[in-house]
Protein backbone atom coordinates (compact mmCIF):
# COMPACT_ATOMS: atom_id res chain seq x y z
CA UNK A 1 0.00 0.00 0.00
CA UNK A 2 2.86 2.17 1.09
CA UNK A 3 4.59 2.19 -2.57
CA UNK A 4 1.06 2.76 -4.40
CA UNK A 5 0.57 5.72 -2.12
CA UNK A 6 4.58 7.30 -2.61
CA UNK A 7 2.96 7.03 -6.19
CA UNK A 8 0.21 8.78 -5.77
CA UNK A 9 1.19 11.81 -3.64
CA UNK A 10 4.63 12.19 -5.71
CA UNK A 11 1.91 12.69 -9.05
CA UNK A 12 0.36 16.03 -8.67
CA UNK A 13 -3.23 14.67 -11.22
CA UNK A 14 -3.10 11.33 -9.19
CA UNK A 15 -2.77 12.85 -6.03
CA UNK A 16 -5.79 15.30 -6.82
CA UNK A 17 -7.92 12.34 -8.19
CA UNK A 18 -6.90 9.96 -5.46
CA UNK A 19 -8.19 13.20 -3.03
CA UNK A 20 -11.53 13.60 -4.76
CA UNK A 21 -11.69 9.78 -4.74
CA UNK A 22 -12.16 10.14 -0.86
CA UNK A 23 -14.24 12.62 -0.71
CA UNK A 24 -16.92 11.44 -3.02
CA UNK A 25 -16.63 7.84 -0.96
CA UNK A 26 -17.04 10.18 2.32
CA UNK A 27 -19.69 12.14 0.71
CA UNK A 28 -21.53 9.06 -0.16
CA UNK A 29 -20.91 7.54 3.64
CA UNK A 30 -22.85 11.15 4.43
CA UNK A 31 -25.35 10.04 2.44
CA UNK A 32 -25.92 6.88 3.60
CA UNK A 33 -26.25 7.49 6.86
CA UNK A 34 -28.48 10.71 6.29
CA UNK A 35 -30.53 8.47 4.51
CA UNK A 36 -30.73 5.85 7.40
CA UNK A 37 -32.11 8.31 9.84
CA UNK A 38 -35.76 8.00 11.16
CA UNK A 39 -38.07 11.03 10.36
CA UNK A 40 -38.77 11.66 13.75
CA UNK A 41 -36.44 9.57 15.91
CA UNK A 42 -33.05 11.44 15.19
CA UNK A 43 -30.23 11.61 17.84
CA UNK A 44 -27.20 13.85 18.37
CA UNK A 45 -24.87 10.72 17.43
CA UNK A 46 -26.19 10.22 13.94
CA UNK A 47 -26.83 13.81 13.26
CA UNK A 48 -22.53 14.59 14.53
CA UNK A 49 -21.70 11.39 12.46
CA UNK A 50 -23.37 12.69 9.49
CA UNK A 51 -22.02 16.14 9.70
CA UNK A 52 -18.49 15.15 10.18
CA UNK A 53 -18.75 12.68 7.37
CA UNK A 54 -19.82 15.64 4.87
CA UNK A 55 -17.28 17.77 6.75
CA UNK A 56 -14.65 15.24 5.61
CA UNK A 57 -15.69 15.01 1.87
CA UNK A 58 -15.42 18.95 1.73
CA UNK A 59 -12.15 19.25 3.27
CA UNK A 60 -10.84 16.62 1.41
CA UNK A 61 -12.00 18.19 -2.00
CA UNK A 62 -11.25 21.68 -0.96
CA UNK A 63 -6.81 20.30 -0.40
CA UNK A 64 -6.67 19.66 -4.06
CA UNK A 65 -6.33 23.87 -4.28
CA UNK A 66 -2.62 22.67 -2.65
CA UNK A 67 -1.61 20.93 -5.76
CA UNK A 68 -0.17 22.25 -8.69
CA UNK A 69 -3.46 20.51 -11.01
CA UNK A 70 -6.63 22.13 -12.24
CA UNK A 71 -8.87 19.50 -12.11
CA UNK A 72 -11.23 17.56 -10.82
CA UNK A 73 -14.60 20.02 -10.53
CA UNK A 74 -16.87 17.43 -9.51
CA UNK A 75 -17.27 13.57 -9.08
CA UNK A 76 -17.71 12.38 -12.56
CA UNK A 77 -16.01 9.54 -13.55
CA UNK A 78 -12.63 11.19 -15.84
CA UNK A 79 -11.64 12.54 -12.30
CA UNK A 80 -12.09 9.72 -9.85
CA UNK A 81 -9.35 6.85 -9.33
CA UNK A 82 -10.92 3.21 -10.34
CA UNK A 83 -14.19 4.69 -10.68
CA UNK A 84 -16.52 1.66 -10.79
CA UNK A 85 -14.71 -0.02 -7.54
CA UNK A 86 -14.69 3.39 -5.93
CA UNK A 87 -18.32 3.83 -6.55
CA UNK A 88 -19.49 0.23 -5.81
CA UNK A 89 -17.19 0.03 -3.06
CA UNK A 90 -19.94 1.51 -0.05
CA UNK A 91 -22.87 0.23 -2.38
CA UNK A 92 -22.21 -2.96 -2.52
CA UNK A 93 -21.24 -3.56 1.27
CA UNK A 94 -24.41 -2.08 2.76
CA UNK A 95 -26.25 -4.30 0.22
CA UNK A 96 -25.12 -7.75 1.41
CA UNK A 97 -24.55 -6.37 5.00
CA UNK A 98 -28.62 -5.46 4.76
CA UNK A 99 -29.32 -9.00 3.40
CA UNK A 100 -27.34 -10.52 5.70
CA UNK A 101 -29.06 -8.84 8.75
CA UNK A 102 -32.41 -9.10 7.01
CA UNK A 103 -32.07 -12.57 7.29
CA UNK A 104 -30.42 -12.94 10.78
CA UNK A 105 -32.02 -10.62 12.45
CA UNK A 106 -36.01 -10.53 10.34
CA UNK A 107 -35.46 -6.91 10.13
CA UNK A 108 -37.31 -4.51 7.44
CA UNK A 109 -37.85 -0.95 7.16
CA UNK A 110 -36.03 1.54 8.98
CA UNK A 111 -34.97 -0.82 11.63
CA UNK A 112 -32.60 -2.77 8.65
CA UNK A 113 -31.88 0.59 7.52
CA UNK A 114 -30.77 1.58 11.20
CA UNK A 115 -29.08 -1.82 11.98
CA UNK A 116 -27.12 -1.51 8.29
CA UNK A 117 -25.42 1.72 9.44
CA UNK A 118 -24.29 0.65 12.68
CA UNK A 119 -22.28 -2.26 11.01
CA UNK A 120 -21.78 -1.16 7.61
CA UNK A 121 -20.10 2.12 9.53
CA UNK A 122 -18.25 0.16 12.26
CA UNK A 123 -16.58 -1.52 9.13
CA UNK A 124 -15.89 1.75 7.39
CA UNK A 125 -14.32 3.24 10.33
CA UNK A 126 -11.65 -0.07 11.30
CA UNK A 127 -10.61 0.57 7.38
CA UNK A 128 -10.70 4.11 8.02
CA UNK A 129 -8.51 3.30 11.16
CA UNK A 130 -5.90 1.76 8.86
CA UNK A 131 -6.15 3.72 5.17
CA UNK A 132 -6.11 7.24 6.51
CA UNK A 133 -2.91 6.77 9.26
CA UNK A 134 -0.78 5.10 6.04
CA UNK A 135 -1.65 8.10 3.89
CA UNK A 136 -0.29 10.53 6.23
CA UNK A 137 2.65 8.55 6.87
CA UNK A 138 3.45 9.60 3.34
CA UNK A 139 2.58 12.50 3.20
CA UNK A 140 4.74 13.39 5.96
CA UNK A 141 7.62 11.61 4.71
CA UNK A 142 6.81 13.68 1.17
CA UNK A 143 6.78 17.27 3.38
CA UNK A 144 3.38 17.43 1.33
CA UNK A 145 1.40 20.56 3.19
CA UNK A 146 -1.66 18.64 3.30
CA UNK A 147 -2.43 16.82 6.48
CA UNK A 148 -5.48 14.32 7.20
CA UNK A 149 -4.64 14.21 11.02
CA UNK A 150 -8.05 15.50 11.91
CA UNK A 151 -10.11 13.21 9.70
CA UNK A 152 -7.98 10.61 11.84
CA UNK A 153 -8.72 11.94 15.14
CA UNK A 154 -12.76 11.91 14.38
CA UNK A 155 -12.22 8.58 12.35
CA UNK A 156 -11.31 7.06 15.54
CA UNK A 157 -13.88 8.53 17.53
CA UNK A 158 -16.43 7.37 15.13
CA UNK A 159 -15.66 3.77 15.76
CA UNK A 160 -15.99 4.16 19.70
CA UNK A 161 -19.29 5.55 18.95
CA UNK A 162 -20.34 2.76 16.84
CA UNK A 163 -19.05 0.03 19.16
CA UNK A 164 -21.01 1.69 21.62
CA UNK A 165 -24.20 1.32 20.36
CA UNK A 166 -23.47 -2.01 18.35
CA UNK A 167 -23.30 -3.08 21.96
CA UNK A 168 -26.38 -1.74 22.71
CA UNK A 169 -28.03 -3.36 19.34
CA UNK A 170 -27.10 -6.95 20.12
CA UNK A 171 -24.67 -8.77 23.11
CA UNK A 172 -23.43 -11.11 20.19
CA UNK A 173 -22.52 -7.57 17.87
CA UNK A 174 -19.05 -8.86 17.50
CA UNK A 175 -19.80 -12.33 15.99
CA UNK A 176 -22.22 -10.29 13.35
CA UNK A 177 -19.54 -7.17 13.22
CA UNK A 178 -16.69 -10.54 12.23
CA UNK A 179 -18.79 -11.25 9.37
CA UNK A 180 -19.42 -7.84 8.02
CA UNK A 181 -15.09 -7.32 8.34
CA UNK A 182 -15.03 -10.35 6.11
CA UNK A 183 -17.07 -8.87 3.71
CA UNK A 184 -15.54 -5.88 3.99
CA UNK A 185 -12.28 -6.82 3.12
CA UNK A 186 -12.87 -8.59 0.31
CA UNK A 187 -14.84 -4.96 -1.38
CA UNK A 188 -12.03 -3.63 -0.39
CA UNK A 189 -8.83 -5.79 -2.01
CA UNK A 190 -11.27 -5.21 -4.99
CA UNK A 191 -11.20 -1.75 -4.74
CA UNK A 192 -7.44 -1.43 -3.56
CA UNK A 193 -6.33 -4.31 -6.63
CA UNK A 194 -8.18 -1.42 -9.23
CA UNK A 195 -6.60 1.60 -7.41
CA UNK A 196 -2.92 0.37 -7.79
CA UNK A 197 -3.39 -1.64 -11.58
CA UNK A 198 -4.54 2.38 -12.46
CA UNK A 199 -1.85 4.29 -10.94
CA UNK A 200 1.08 1.28 -11.83
CA UNK A 201 -0.35 1.76 -15.24
CA UNK A 202 0.34 5.24 -15.26
CA UNK A 203 3.06 6.08 -13.37
CA UNK A 204 5.69 3.03 -15.17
Amino acid sequence: MKEILSNIVAEPKLHAKWLNTLSMMENAGARKISASEHPLKVDLIILKHAAEEARHAYYLKNKIKSIPFDGCPNYTYEHILAPINSYQYLHQLDSKVSRKLKEDFELSGHELRFAAYLFVTYAIEVRADELYPQYQDVLTECKSNISVRSIIVEEEGHLEEMIVQLKKFSPNWEVYAEKVIAIEKDLYHQWWSAISQEVLMLTN
